[in-house]
């Protein structure tokens, strides 16, 4: 057993005082095959300084040599001193055997950095060299999918599936290409991928892409089976919940989409998103109380969640509780996050509650703002009549008739105000 592999089994065992040793008189002796060989499984372990040691000594041997330099490289990547490392890879001569190599870890550091540019220049000039290697087409495929050309992408995996190449360092070529359809909105071209990269193996991260994929080609009956066999396969997998409720809600499976929903927020208590929308779905099968508890769950996560406030709004109207309404939207005003809709709420709930003056004074705060929205303006309208500003209501009344002139009962009022005046 030579000292290298001695030094790897105590390592193994624990006894560092003995691997130290032994790693010391390694890096002292003049075997540089021995050197060589423990650098190697020393990066491998994550004994990245030793390693790192190891390889400087043989380049100091051996100035010039790809393969060390590219190692060295590697190593100081993996120590986050990746400057150093691109000044190394950049001393690699082009007729070097690890040239190419080089190339390739020069682009994945710059893409790392967010320079897709130089990456993509890197990748090509490898290209040039090896235009048949499927690792720089691969590459290349991956760089523009994070870069966002999506038709570049889908290029380059199509380009792997033409050549048979259905995996890659354990990258599915079809997920790849169905990711880079869906991202690029061709969400059915994207689907047969899916299921390809499925069958080749099952993951519940590529089913819940495929089942999400599926809902937003409009396919809700697919998508809800293919999230159904993703929570099946990892209950806790929260993302599905949401999408899986959805998928139902567009299916018109109410009940079906509620149990989702509810199976979400037993796994998953701090998704607003998913007490909306579990609310709105209680709200749909007349289960009221439970409706007002995912409502105001979802506002405790997030006070200033304005879709939240709404939908209970809506349901407090239903029940008359307008001073429930008045409460909400003064929380948001307090906060400084009223948007006009809920002040809108606010202004109908006061007028039922005959608080006339807050009403009035918030239809004139809103009026600008909505003066384009014919149910706020036919609202503020029969307010001012009811309140007696016949001249203010016929303004309002005027200006829906420019929207729709052929409105009966707009036109119906404002000859009765034009009479009145």
């Amino acid at each position: 057993m030579t000292k290298a592999e001695k030094m790897i089994a105590h390592l193994e065992q624990g006894d560092m005082d003995k691997a130290s040793s032994l790693y010391e008189q390694v890096l002292a002796s003049s075997d540089a095959e021995e050197q060589f060989m423990l650098g190697e499984q020393l990066l491998q372990l994550g004994f990245l300084d030793e390693a790192r040691q190891l390889f400087e000594t043989l380049l100091a041997l051996f100035p010039g040599e790809g393969e060390l330099s590219l190692l060295l490289a590697e190593t100081f990547v993996e120590m986050d001193r990746e400057e150093e490392a691109l000044l190394i890879l950049d001393e690699i001569d082009d007729t070097d055997p690890f040239y190419t190599r080089s190339l390739l870890v020069q682009a994945d550091l710059y893409q790392m950095q967010g320079l897709y540019e130089v990456s993509e220049q890197k990748l090509l000039k490898a290209k040039r060299i090896e235009p048949d290697e499927p690792i720089i087409t691969l590459a290349l495929g991956e760089l523009y999918l994070e870069e966002g050309k999506f038709l570049e992408a889908v290029r380059q995996y199509e380009i792997l599936l033409e050549e048979n190449k259905t995996e890659i360092a354990g990258i599915s070529i079809h997920k790849r290409l169905a990711e880079s359809y869906s991202a690029g909105g061709a969400f059915e071209e994207s689907l047969p991928h899916f299921k390809k990269a499925l069958d080749m193996k099952m993951d519940v991260d590529t089913l819940f892409m495929y089942g999400f994929t599926a809902y937003q080609a409009g396919q809700y009956k697919t998508a809800a089976i293919k999230l159904t066999e993703a929570a099946e396969l990892d209950p806790d997998y929260h993302s599905i919940y949401l999408h899986l409720a959805r998928a139902y809600e567009m299916e018109e499976e109410m009940m079906p989409a509620l149990e989702a929903a509810r199976s979400g927020i037993a796994r998953d208590a701090y998704q607003k998103e998913l007490f909306l929308l579990a609310g709105k779905l209680a709200m749909k099968s007349g289960l009221e109380e439970e409706a007002e508890s995912h409502l105001r769950e979802s506002l405790a996560l997030d006070p200033e969640y304005t879709e939240a406030a709404l939908s209970l709004n809506a349901l407090l109207r239903k029940r008359e509780d307008y001073t429930g309404i008045l409460e909400i939207t003064s929380m948001f005003r307090e906060s400084g996050s009223a948007e006009p809709l809920l002040l809108w709420d606010a202004a109908r709930a006061a007028e039922r509650l005959e608080e006339y003056k807050e009403a009035a004074a918030l239809y004139v705060e809103l009026f600008p703002v909505l003066k384009e929205n014919s149910e706020f303006l036919s609202d503020y309208g029969y307010f001012l009549m009811e309140e007696g500003k016949r001249s203010e209501a016929l303004r309002v009344f005027e200006l829906l008739m420019k929207e729709e002139p052929m409105n009966d009962e707009w036109m119906e009022v404002v000859e009765r105000l034009k009479t009145d005046i």
